[in-house]
């Protein structure tokens, strides 16, 4: 008979062994000071072996959803229910994190290109290789938790290498009703993790600097999704969306992008619903005499959007993922029966009433 019993989680300066759950910091650098720079982690360990799942969040300091995901999630479970082992790394960027900026203060180093790290490199490649090699590296799959920069929001989704069909099947269990295609940047967790052989898909949720309830919950949800797919968590069934869009083309997805320079006034809405020709937004010079209007390219979603009412050539206004008729119907009937669950109904957030 096979032995099912768990085995440690070996982090290089400690081991959380079997059937224990731990929270500690762990050092990736100093201060200026000579302090110490450490990430939160919280590992939970089951008593039954099976796949190692990480979390991560913050590798954007600003970006504050996925922490309060991973504090709920690394609450919520303890090492009984586990047939496996659960990895959560609650700020990846601490010192972004601290100064609530996107990227690595002073030298404005974006951790989410550094990935995965040099031993000898600059600071950012440093905190990388030590996050990286002791937290992403010895686990057989990934999450990692973002929102959208500043001045933009987006819509609750998942980004993914959808040809490798690990990937895809992650992707489709966390139970996002968007995802979309694509390899990743160079250099981020995603890309890097995944070419390594630890398949890992990114879920994009919301504004940067603040909590949002509803998604927080969405994505709790998704992680328990996860955990039950891929048996970590064996007892529990995994729940579908009613609806499901992959962007899995360039021509399904585009950014629209300000050709003119001015004020921009979005007039899409009150759902992120459009069709081919409606105006998504316009944007005016300061006395008004001119104006230009930004149609919608096709029929679809508006998986993100610029906030600041100011633009230039080139500034992105709106991410389109183009939808099917069989979607665009279901969609539909949830926004006419009060079902329909997105982001946004005249300037405020929305979700279903419970």
């Amino acid at each position: 008979m096979a032995d099912s019993n768990g085995v440690p989680f070996d982090y290089g300066d400690g081991c959380v062994e079997p059937g224990e759950k731990a929270h500690f910091r762990y050092e990736v650098g100093e201060t200026y000071l000579g302090d110490s720079v450490a990430v939160p982690v919280t590992v939970i360990n089951g008593e039954q072996k099976g796949p190692r799942l990480f979390l991560t969040a913050a590798v954007h300091g600003d970006e504050l959803n996925g922490v309060k995901v991973i504090q709920k999630v690394a609450t919520q479970y303890d090492p009984a229910e586990l047939r496996g082992t659960l990895v959560c790394v609650h700020v990846v960027n601490v010192p972004g994190y601290k100064a609530q900026t996107r990227y690595v203060p002073i030298y404005d180093l974006d951790l989410n290109r550094s990935f995965p790290g040099l031993a000898n490199g600059n600071t950012a490649s440093r905190m990388a290789k030590q996050i990286y090699d002791r937290f992403i590296e010895p686990c057989d799959l990934g999450i990692d938790f973002h929102t959208s920069t500043r001045n933009r929001t987006t819509m609750y989704h998942v980004r993914a290498d959808l040809k490798d069909p690990t990937v895809d099947r992650l992707a489709e269990a966390f139970g996002a009703n968007v995802v979309l295609y694509g390899e990743g940047a160079t250099g981020s967790i995603r890309t890097t993790a995944t070419n390594d052989g630890v398949p890992t898909i990114t879920v994009e949720m919301g504004r940067a600097q603040q909590f949002q309830p509803h998604l927080i919950e969405r994505a709790v949800r998704g992680v328990a999704n996860v955990l039950s797919e891929f048996d970590l968590l064996p007892e529990r069934e995994p729940t579908h969306p009613s609806w499901y869009v992959t962007g899995d083309s360039e021509t399904a997805k585009r950014w629209l992008r300000a050709d003119v320079g001015g004020l921009v006034e979005m007039q899409w809405g009150p759902y992120p619903l459009v069709h081919e020709g409606d105006p998504i937004c316009t944007i005016t010079d300061h006395f008004e005499l001119e104006q230009r209007t930004v149609p919608a390219p096709f029929t679809g979603l508006l998986v993100g959007f610029r906030e600041n009412p100011v633009a230039l050539p080139g500034h992105p206004l709106c991410h389109i993922v183009e939808i099917d008729r069989e979607t665009h119907d279901v969609i539909t009937r949830e926004i006419e029966s009060g079902e329909f669950d997105g982001y946004r109904v005249h300037d405020q957030d929305f979700r279903r009433d419970t």
